[in-house]
């Protein structure tokens, strides 16, 4: 697969001084990789793209890899890259919502955010977002992993039923999906820096796809999602009142299935 490296370079140098793109054939994790170039001082941007993840990470703990079990890449076509830059916002709350955002903005209308950190497509998960921070010298330095799936998986268990880019996108192949969304993500990742989410909450609220529905937090939490805040937290109505969700380690899943798109 010819990967844009160049033209992403080109796109987004400028913006990220320093910035480099880089291709591997197979890594563990992309994520982890980067994690572990910062703890070493290595802190410049970096595009950092797997053609084959074989321990991904997911939120909470989770597994995600780029393909079954002993598959070709070519078996299971999926887009694995993580973004790492030094970041200095005023406030990091709603930072996954603002990446979820660019992403799916700049790939269909259909695709939805699931909070905090999910996309997701009539009812089933297209891909995910994992952000992780370290600390190093005076510099914090963010890593931001997605993973979409291109084609449908074919593992069989699977938390939630996949969706495919291709479902939506037939044409459009992994390389051709970073290049949609790599310049957005930096763009929304600069943007976030300055201003914070408050200004992204409402194109966040018209792809929300926990928006008045019934739901329940792993907490045991039940209630009517009432959309996010101005900082990022899930605001829920409850029996007891309004509840703001904002912890880490919380995970919301709707009490009745999501069929439809939008």
């Amino acid at each position: 697969m010819h990967w844009p490296a160049e033209a992403l370079w080109q796109a987004i140098e400028p913006l990220l001084p320093g910035f480099s793109v880089e291709i591997l054939p197979e890594v563990a994790s992309t994520n982890t990789e980067l994690m572990r170039r910062a703890r070493l001082g290595r802190t410049d941007p970096l595009l950092l793209v797997a053609e084959r993840q074989t321990a991904g990470r997911g939120r909470l703990g989770r597994s995600w890899s780029s393909h079954g079990e002993g598959q070709a890449p070519e078996a299971h076509a999926s887009l694995t890259f993580s973004l790492g830059l030094p970041l200095a916002p005023l406030n990091w709350s709603g930072l996954s919502l603002a990446v979820g955002l660019a992403v799916a903005h700049s790939l269909h209308p259909e695709v939805q955010l699931k909070w905090p950190n999910d996309l997701w497509v009539a009812g089933r998960k297209l891909g995910g977002i994992l952000i992780e921070t370290v600390a190093v010298a005076d510099v914090r330095y963010a890593v931001i992993g997605i993973g979409l799936n291109i084609g449908l998986p074919t593992a069989q268990d699977l938390r939630t039923p996949p969706a495919a880019l291709c479902e939506l996108l037939p044409e459009t192949n992994a390389a051709q999906a970073l290049e949609r969304v790599a310049l957005p993500v930096v763009q929304t990742l600069l943007r976030f820096a300055g201003e914070g989410f408050g200004p992204l909450r409402n194109a966040y609220q018209a792809r929300d796809l926990l928006l008045g529905r019934e739901v329940v937090c792993t907490d045991g939490t039940e209630g009517v999602a009432q959309g996010v805040d101005s900082d990022g937290a899930l605001m829920l109505q409850t029996r007891q009142g309004l509840q703001k969700i904002s912890s880490a380690e919380v995970s919301v899943r709707p009490l009745a299935p999501v069929f439809e798109g939008h």
